[in-house]
């Protein structure tokens, strides 16, 4: 079904910071007072404060500011550290806590937390345990948020990115003439995200996705598309692949799944030798997540085809 490739988009992707913040210039030290809780003392005046944190280690969570950012501590607004905050989660895959560190600014006017809530929303939603009613409730606030977090701000390349994932994500509930129908928006989206950041290899495979799905549409649903449409959507394996390539270019090695669809979209295009080769490095890849355990059992189940 078209869209179904976006609708795989895995619940862990890259970590992917949402532009740039402003941070305050009063150098500041950090003093610990227990796991929820730090002291924020302003190095240079009299003023002092406590911010809640949820439980985090402190050692994982300073390290994490040290590789992300600087080797000097500085005071960040209270924004700035919720982000922060937002993003260490996010990259150790606690869901449940991301999900309830930013539902707390579900109203706020901030496009930086709305999309990352959208995100978290949808990892949420994607959860084995989650039921079937909570995951449509889910889909439908994340999708909410997101469409907040772009109308607030533009030029948030993330926003644009997670929109179109979103988009696809509702589509599944709403019917396949109303997600072809949603096809050029998507793909709009993501086209944007890239011009904002073309640095962004996410959004880069993402849109292969959209090119894969399109190229491998059932005739039904292309019958449907073209009711929908005077020219509808459409693409080939060779655009697929020539965005799963760029994203390598961009990011080498960034993600099991792209190396995968390199392997799948050559298979397509009856490339064995090549085919072998990308189907191996995903069979290769270290897998440190569910995904990229799933990516490893397709990779070799197609490659013993291809010996067959």
């Amino acid at each position: 079904m078209a869209g179904s490739a976006l609708m795989r988009l895995p619940v862990r992707t890259l970590l992917v910071a949402g532009g740039g913040h402003c941070r305050t210039k009063t150098h500041s030290a950090f003093c610990w007072i227990s796991r929820n809780k730090y002291f924020l003392k302003n190095v240079g005046g009299n003023s002092a404060f406590l911010v809640t944190l949820p439980a985090l280690s402190f050692m994982g969570y300073q390290a994490y500011r040290l590789v992300s950012g600087s080797g000097v501590v500085h005071a960040f607004d209270k924004a700035q550290d919720v982000i922060e905050q937002a993003d260490y989660l996010y990259s150790c895959g606690e869901t449940e806590k991301l999900y309830q560190l930013l539902v707390q600014y579900k109203d706020s006017d901030n496009a930086e937390f709305l999309w990352r809530l959208a995100r978290a929303t949808r990892d949420l939603a994607f959860q084995s345990h989650i039921s079937t009613e909570d995951k449509k409730r889910l889909t439908y606030e994340a999708f909410d948020c997101v469409k907040k977090a772009l109308e607030i701000n533009q030029s948030c390349f993330s926003a644009h990115k997670w929109y179109a994932v979103c988009l696809s994500d509702i589509g599944e509930y709403e019917g396949t003439k109303i997600k072809i129908g949603n096809a050029y928006v998507i793909r709009e989206h993501l086209e944007k995200a890239i011009t904002l950041n073309p640095k962004d290899a996410t959004s880069i495979h993402i849109l292969g996705l959209w090119c894969f799905a399109f190229a491998e549409l059932p005739w039904y649903q292309h019958k449907i598309a073209a009711m929908i449409f005077a020219s509808p959507p459409s693409s080939t394996y060779e655009e697929a692949l020539s965005f799963f390539l760029r994203a390598e270019e961009v990011d080498c090695n960034f993600y099991s799944k792209n190396l995968l669809m390199v392997g799948k979209t050559y298979m397509m295009l009856k490339e064995e030798e090549k085919a072998r080769m990308w189907l191996s490095k995903a069979r290769d890849y270290p897998a440190h997540t569910e995904e990229d355990k799933q990516v490893h059992k397709e990779a070799v189940d197609l490659l013993k085809k291809l010996n067959n």
